[in-house]
């Protein structure tokens, strides 16, 4: 996963070398700039708050992320653009194995469930930047159509001469002018 210029700031990389047999916590709090840069990206109004807890821990030669994902973001809602906040609580499991093209040794297994929702991330090198991973997270789980409290499409008014355009509205205006016979 490479590194994105705008979320440069936001480091979520991980040396995979030197990693303990528990695992390594990693624990990230985005500071205003970072938010901001997020913020443009995802195309919301705000992101008031973003804070990811992590541990990676090595699997099956590779490294599996576990670990919760909280954020509050504001967004207009769809009806009345009034702003509207949610709190997003995801968590967060992937599993990244090492680049494809890397061969295994004769004999060792690799377990992949194909029955699983998500399928194995890849990386190159010691290092895997998870900053991808908290985006995708972040910009899966916010509301694509969000709501103010009690806000209706029927509350919508429209004006009773704004008809909307009709292949046969030019037709009703030359039958009420036309003559009657």
């Amino acid at each position: 996963m490479t590194k994105r210029p705008e979320d440069s700031a936001l480091d979520a990389s991980v040396r995979i070398d030197h990693l303990p047999p528990e695992g390594r916590d990693l624990k990230l709090s985005a500071n205003a700039e970072q938010r901001a840069a997020l913020t443009e990206r995802l195309r919301i109004s705000d992101l008031e708050k973003l804070d990811v807890s992590l541990n990676v821990a090595p699997f099956r030669g590779g490294i599996r992320v576990l670990g919760r994902l909280q954020a509050r973001v504001v967004q207009p809602c769809v009806v009345s653009f009034v702003p509207v906040t949610q709190d997003i609580d995801e968590p967060i499991d992937r599993v990244f194995l090492p680049g494809r093209e890397k061969q295994h040794a004769p004999g060792a297994e690799v377990f992949i469930d194909m029955e699983e929702e998500d399928a194995p991330d890849y990386f190159e090198g010691p290092e895997v930047d998870l900053t991808e991973l908290i985006v995708e997270t972040l910009s899966l789980a916010i509301d694509p159509y969000p709501r103010a409290p009690g806000a209706s499409v029927a509350d919508i008014a429209q004006d009773p001469d704004d008809e909307p355009d009709s292949p046969f509205s030019s037709l009703k205006s030359l039958r009420d002018s036309g003559d009657k016979s």
